[in-house]
């Protein structure tokens, strides 16, 4: 563990990439949708439980919310005095109008609550909100946050219905580059939190709006999983690796200062194959690459294997 911190300030190490979540049971304004403290749903069922069970909070009956913002600080205290977790709020699905829709919602993190933790907390804890571009008040709140102190706005394009390509966006992009706020977008497919599969709003390269408009764009886990359509072939265009379409983007020169990506879930089983190898290898890119663990991901054993990244040659067995 010494060795890893080797040449490194640890005020310039962030988790750039970690989420806020709880039950609401701290005043935090923390929605949750009925449907995933249900058994007759068991799939996000499941997933609820399992988030929870990874950020230590599952047996906190009443104090989740207190709990699992505990554990990032015990977390925080057996790194390195200086070391940051950025912590994303979480917006709601809009409709076409731009009214939030809480039916179809799978959980809200208010913006609030996100920048009153990292304030309580600022040795500790960054913050981003998260903004739906479609809603009458997105630009304001744009303004808002930054003023507000945070580092960034998080989107996941398909659990929270938006378009990134969608020209309805214009308004927030220009916002954006004013505030100087990247946009963490998620790209590829998508399965820690359900979304539509009407669409195909995680393709890398509808991000392209945002970046010709001057946004700087960070992809989460580089898009390393999942296939899109490559609509740069036509509307029909064949289906290939998300990975690939992020590749493309990434040796775009427009994007040189624009685009970037970050790590974070890139060591899970179901990511870390030829795409981690490319990444770590491909040494051009680092300058382009951000921290981030997907927290609380990482405490989801079943999804990580250090004997498979062995197997990789990624991480050395004596280690």
């Amino acid at each position: 563990m010494k060795a890893a911190w080797e040449g490194l300030d640890p005020a310039q190490v962030w988790d750039n990439h970690s989420h806020l979540i709880g039950a609401g049971d701290g005043g935090s304004g923390v929605y949750v949708n009925p449907r995933m403290e249900s058994m007759l749903n068991p799939g996000q069922y499941a997933r609820r439980l399992f988030f929870l069970n990874a950020g230590c909070a599952h047996e906190a009956r009443e104090s989740v919310d207190q709990a699992y913002v505990e554990r990032m600080h015990n977390l925080v205290d057996g790194m390195r005095r200086g070391f940051r977790m950025v912590l994303f709020a979480f917006e709601r699905v809009h409709d076409e109008r731009g009214e939030a829709d809480l039916d179809t919602t799978p959980f809200h993190v208010p913006d609030a609550y996100a920048r009153d933790v990292a304030r309580k907390h600022p040795e500790y804890f960054e913050w981003a909100a998260s903004i739906h571009p479609y809603a009458a008040d997105c630009v304001q709140r744009v303004i808002e946050a930054a003023a507000q102190g945070a580092r960034a706005v998080k989107w996941l394009p398909a659990s929270m219905g938006i378009d990134p390509a969608s020209p309805r966006c214009d308004p927030f992009y220009e916002a954006m580059r004013k505030a100087r706020l990247p946009l963490i977008s998620h790209a590829g497919e998508e399965r820690a939190v359900l979304g539509s599969e009407k669409h195909d709003f995680g393709n890398p390269l509808r991000l392209r709006r945002p970046l010709d408009a001057g946004v700087r764009v960070v992809v989460a886990h580089c898009a390393s999983m999942g296939k899109d359509r490559d609509t740069d072939a036509g509307p029909n265009g064949p289906l290939v690796d998300s990975f690939l379409l992020f590749e493309r983007l990434l040796r775009d020169p427009r994007y040189e200062r624009l685009l970037f990506g970050d790590v974070s879930a890139m060591t899970q089983v179901n990511r870390a194959g030829p795409t981690l190898a490319r990444v770590v290898g491909e040494q051009g890119w680092h300058h382009r690459l951000l921290n981030g663990s997907d927290y609380p991901l990482p405490g989801v054993m079943p999804i990580f294997s250090v004997d498979y990244l062995v197997s990789l040659k990624l991480v050395e067995e004596s280690a």
